[in-house]
């Protein structure tokens, strides 16, 4: 029995097949491999077309079918993460009506803040947990502002997963998390937000069908099913956002435990068992994957339980791709494995070169404030390419630093963190790095977001019993230690002081 796991990144599409028994990923390919770009027609805006997500989707299955690991017959579920925030419109027809603006995109940032302002700022924060910023459901007042007979023609909205999701199956659902992640979402009455709706005037019918986390979407149609040579009729059983998942397939599930992540954007997520919120709404509070499990029964109604499973998140907009960005500079020939090597033969502290990694988009947990990236220090009778390479990775490590002692200010105090063996965690520079600048263990497991959503699809189609089951045999591969580099904090120290200066 087989589990078929989609991650709709922003860079590319990665899709895994994971054996239902061992839990162990047996194929597993990206597409495209060349990095998708971000559209940014505006300074501030990121754009992508969800139909090239979709075409990758269909390119990267058929490539994973090639590599003749695995009978396609014996899928039995599909999971989907997905990048977040993202605005996805369709019609009727369930024609996309335009681009998708991502998570990243900073074009709506004034609506969310005059929405803050005129709703009530403690209304937002006890109800939305949230300021509605420049999240999903202030993308789509930009858009009922600024492109009418765009909004006009509206029939659902979507994340990017509902909509990865729609094109296999024909069906258009969503979830409390991912209506959570849009700033949909009311908390405290435990339903879509009266206070968001009646303020921007959207109308309910634009959101989907509101279903569990792990449960059935829709099923596989015959026409795509031959398409993609899949069996007919396979359920998706799990849609996430990336981040979500990223906990998720990190078993990251109770209270108290702690992931990371070191894609296109840097992530600390953590779970508490509160309605809670930072009062400079610099990290967010949405509905982990678990958030009141079983909450919806037939008709949309809500069923009353205590679970509250909260992910608490804090995102740092500039990180893998401001590893991109270092490395295309210096030579798009180069591989990432390459760019590792040259920065491990650089000194800690890059011989003064400092870079700030904070160009892709306002940056929450700065404020929403746009302030870009900057590279400092530079000697050009010192520095090389290989100094960039390690003071990127280093500059990055410091914003994850940063970014720590916000979640501990709001009450976090992990004593371990768990990040997949994946992404920013392959370079051993960045790896001692962000262990040594936050003093504190990491535990690197061999799972991604797709392997991550192939088990949800597990866990919601029943083949697991429990998330004990799914998680049965899930084992670091290594655990790192800080080596109390006490150079580290000074290096630190003097980021911070520069970074607040700005």
């Amino acid at each position: 029995m087989l589990l078929l796991g989609i991650d709709i990144g922003t860079s590319s599409i990665k899709v895994s097949i994971v054996d239902a028994d061992t839990q162990q990923s047996i194929a597993s390919t990206i597409y495209p491999e060349v990095e998708t770009e971000i559209i940014s027609i505006k300074p501030g805006w990121a754009e992508q077309d969800p139909e090239v997500w979709w075409h990758n989707v269909q390119q990267a299955i058929l490539k994973l079918h090639n590599s003749g690991t695995y009978q396609a017959s014996n899928i039995v579920a599909i999971g989907i993460a997905y990048q977040m925030h993202g605005l996805v419109m369709v019609d009727g027809n369930q024609n996309v009506l335009r681009n998708s603006i991502i998570w990243c995109d900073s074009r709506s940032i004034d609506i969310g803040k005059t929405a803050f302002e005129k709703i009530g700022s403690q209304k937002c924060v006890t109800h939305l947990l949230n300021s509605p910023g420049n999240f999903t459901a202030s993308k789509l007042a930009w858009v009922k502002h600024n492109e009418p007979e765009v909004y006009a023609k509206a029939h659902k909205i979507m994340l990017p997963g509902d909509f990865i999701a729609m094109k296999l199956t024909g069906e258009i659902t969503t979830s409390i998390a991912a209506l959570s992640e849009g700033i949909f979402w009311d908390f405290k009455n435990n339903q879509l937000s009266k206070d968001i709706f009646d303020y921007y005037g959207f109308d309910t019918a634009l959101i989907p069908t509101i279903k569990n986390v792990f449960e059935e979407h829709g099923k596989l149609t015959k026409l795509i099913a031959e398409k993609l040579c899949l069996p007919v009729g396979i359920p998706v059983t799990y849609k996430a956002g990336d981040q979500p998942n990223n906990a998720f397939s990190l078993n990251v599930l109770q209270p108290g435990q702690v992931a990371a992540n070191a894609g296109t954007s840097g992530v600390i997520y953590a779970v508490n068992n509160v309605l809670a919120y930072d009062k400079q709404l610099r990290v967010n509070s949405f509905a982990h994957v678990n958030y009141l499990a079983s909450t919806y029964g037939s008709n949309n109604k809500t069923v009353s339980n205590n679970i509250v499973n909260m992910g608490i998140l804090l995102c740092i907009n500039g990180t893998g791709i401001l590893n991109r960005w270092i490395k295309n500079i210096a030579s798009k020939a180069l591989t990432y494995q390459q760019i590792n090597e040259a920065a491990s033969k650089i000194s800690i502290g890059s011989n003064g070169l400092q870079i700030f990694p904070f160009g892709n988009g306002a940056e929450r947990m700065l404020g929403n404030k746009i302030i870009g990236a900057c590279i400092q220090n530079i000697d050009l009778n010192i520095h090389t390419n290989a100094h960039l390479f390690r003071a990127a990775q280093e500059g990055i490590a410091f914003a994850f630093r940063y970014g720590m002692d916000i979640m501990k200010e709001n009450g976090l105090q992990p004593n371990i963190i768990r990040a997949g063996k994946s992404n920013m965690f392959l370079s051993s520079v960045f790896t001692k790095s962000f262990v040594n600048v936050l003093n504190m263990p990491v535990q690197l497991y061999n799972v991604d977001g797709s392997v991550g959503a192939a088990i949800g699809a597990g866990l919601g189609a029943k083949v697991y019993k429990n998330e004990q089951e799914a998680f049965q045999y899930f084992k670091p591969i290594i655990t790192i230690e800080p080596a109390q580099i006490t150079m580290y904090d000074e290096l630190y120290l003097n980021w911070k002081n520069k970074l607040e200066s700005q």
